[in-house]
């Protein structure tokens, strides 16, 4: 996938402290307006932030069914944890999606979980999931990749014996809308993880909003990976989330024009709830527009 000639801009809304129709409120405005591309959701289990005991809805369940209320948007969540859901039932989740989306997912993966967010830890011992640590968490995601890649494309059942996944027969049908398979975009700043995506994505995103330059060197330590495995540098998107001030939009604008300054073509605008009437619309006439 190379690099779009334009920015291309998209929401994020936090699943999380907020009702479900005021999601779908957004997103329909959102879809109804094109200069918003795409959008998204995240995934967690439990609040990072707000009230710990607050609401907080599955981010592919919820997926679904926002896209069978949109026509247009590209669609995924910013980013899936690679440590809730085993790969091949996390391809057969995706594949769902694209099929009532009409072709419009895009894979978002990572990781999974922030190791310093003391509330992102509780997730995995309140649904008894485990915490491996970041050397485990890194392989195993490479080797997820390369399993859903499979399950999308191959028309055979296969086996997979790696060192943390096993399958015995695997196969995927019905297959994704998009062929040879939706996009895939890995989320995250780690060297490890640079080399994951260097390997397998088409999109690769990290969180923005903070020192642009050290934001502009993992992108250029990924170029450098793509190189060293004989990868177009330029076949890897550059995706970037960054967080939108309703206050002060022209910091929101600043921040954008340096980070598309700096190389970035996928722009995706979390958006703080609670969401102002017409929020999809004050995004695009504030910040997309000025910045397009």
């Amino acid at each position: 996938m190379p690099h779009p000639s334009r920015p291309r801009f998209g929401i994020m809304t936090a699943p999380s402290q907020v009702d479900y129709h005021d999601l779908l409120r957004v997103w329909r405005e959102a879809d109804a307006i094109p200069q918003i591309e795409h959008a998204w959701l995240f995934d967690h289990l439990m609040p990072i932030f707000g009230d710990p005991d607050g609401p907080m809805f599955e981010g592919w369940t919820l997926l679904s069914a926002l896209a069978a209320h949109t026509r247009r948007l590209r669609i995924g969540v910013l980013v899936t944890s690679n440590r809730f859901r085993p790969p091949a039932l996390l391809a057969k989740i995706a594949t769902t999606v694209d099929i009532v989306s009409g072709g419009r997912l895009d894979l978002g993966v990572g990781v999974g979980s922030r190791p310093g967010h003391p509330l992102a830890r509780r997730e995995y011992a309140a649904h008894g999931l485990p915490y491996h640590d970041s050397a485990h968490a890194v392989a195993s995601l490479a080797e997820a990749c390369t399993v859903i890649r499979r399950l999308w494309t191959e028309a055979e059942p296969f086996d997979f014996h790696g060192t943390h996944h096993h399958l015995t027969g695997a196969f995927g049908n019905p297959k994704p809308v998009q062929r040879p398979h939706p996009p895939i975009l890995i989320g995250g700043r780690s060297s490890a993880t640079l080399r994951v995506v260097a390997e397998h994505a088409d999109l690769w995103n990290i969180p923005g909003g903070g020192d642009i330059e050290d934001i502009a060197g993992r992108s250029a330590l990924l170029d450098r990976y793509c190189a060293e495995i004989g990868r177009d540098p330029a076949s890897v998107t550059r995706s970037i989330h960054l967080p939108v001030s309703y206050d002060q939009p022209g910091s929101t604008r600043d921040t954008i024009g340096e980070a598309i300054d700096a190389g970035f073509r996928h722009i995706v605008l979390g958006l703080p709830s609670p969401y102002p009437a017409g929020v999809a619309r004050w995004v695009t006439d504030e910040l997309i527009s000025p910045s397009a």
